[in-house]
């Protein structure tokens, strides 16, 4: 049985191999277990030195069409869907080699990282799980866009995606998920990423997204959905935006117990949050429950999904 109260890592090695969104080279990662209290590290293995660099919004430096980390040196991106994958399995302590500057994309969304995560197990640790708890509202952005963090006795978040694209338009744009009722494994892992096939075709020409198919995004035209048998879920556009919400919410480096709204934020607006949560101490506490019964429910439902 999972202990909600304690830190998690995973029982053992695993290994994948995927194709870079962006290099369209194909990657390799390793995800190891971690000791307690040192969160999750990702490494590169195709430098040629021990680059290590924490999930951490200190590390963050990019969030144009993805969240990227660097040690000063060098970055790695693409980090937040491994990062929501993660959050969403209740993994405090991990590492990750990757031998290029990006992690896989693998279909676009967190689905393939959640079944490398259980497929590897999760094992309970000696030390209490820390837990980051707003205790007031933290928002960032304007009226056009914004992103913010509300108390809330649990893990919770709303997300409106607000596109005037007509395809866009036909679909769910809002969505509401709270976690002390279902789970991120059955309602959000599978959301891919998604974009329009002008966009893609500009990136192509600037030699990015040369790893990008419909077989790793929803791809959408002025008319349609290009992918054959179209969205997994109606409101897959909205949850995808949560999926990646998730991830960047992680980097804050604890659980957070609250609640998250997003109008039209992207990775830019999630990342300034966390920095401007972390730097008003008033806006938060760091936390450790002495039982599992004290846990917000929210986790201890994503502890038993685990057992």
């Amino acid at each position: 049985m999972q202990r909600s109260a304690q830190q998690h890592t995973l029982k053992n090695c695993i290994r994948a191999t995927g194709i870079g969104l962006h290099t369209g080279t194909q990657i390799n990662i390793v995800l190891r277990p971690g000791p307690v209290d040192s969160g999750i590290v990702f490494r590169r293995t195709d430098l040629d030195y021990d680059h290590r660099v924490a999930a951490s919004a200190m590390n963050v430096c990019g969030t144009a069409m993805a969240t990227s980390l660097t040690d000063g040196a060098n970055a790695i991106s693409t980090v937040e869907h491994l990062m929501s994958a993660f959050a969403g399995l209740g993994i405090d302590n991990a590492e990750i080699e990757v031998d290029a500057g990006e992690l896989p994309i693998m279909d676009g969304s967190a689905a393939a990282f959640v079944f490398l995560i259980q497929s590897a197990g999760v094992v309970a640790q000696s030390a209490a799980k820390k837990f980051l708890v707003i205790r007031e509202t933290v928002r960032v952005g304007g009226e056009d866009s914004y992103a913010e963090l509300q108390p809330y006795d649990g893990f919770a978040l709303k997300y409106t995606l607000d596109y005037e694209h007509p395809v866009v338009a036909l679909h769910d744009q809002t969505v509401e998920i709270d976690f002390s009722s279902t789970s991120f494994v059955k309602e959000i892992s599978r959301a891919r990423t998604f974009g329009f096939l002008a966009d893609y075709e500009r990136l192509k020409s600037h030699n990015l997204a040369r790893g990008g198919s419909l077989s790793n995004a929803v791809v959408i035209d002025d008319t349609r959905i290009l992918n054959e048998g179209g969205l997994r879920v109606q409101d897959e556009f909205a949850k995808h935006k949560l999926l990646d919400a998730v991830g960047d919410l992680y980097l804050i480096g604890f659980s957070v117990v609250g609640r998250f709204c997003g109008y039209r934020s992207g990775h830019t607006l999630n990342n300034a949050l966390v920095e401007k949560v972390l730097a008003t101490p008033s806006s938060f506490d760091v936390v450790c429950y002495e039982s599992d019964c004290v846990v917000p429910h929210s986790y201890q439902r994503q502890a038993s999904l685990l057992a």
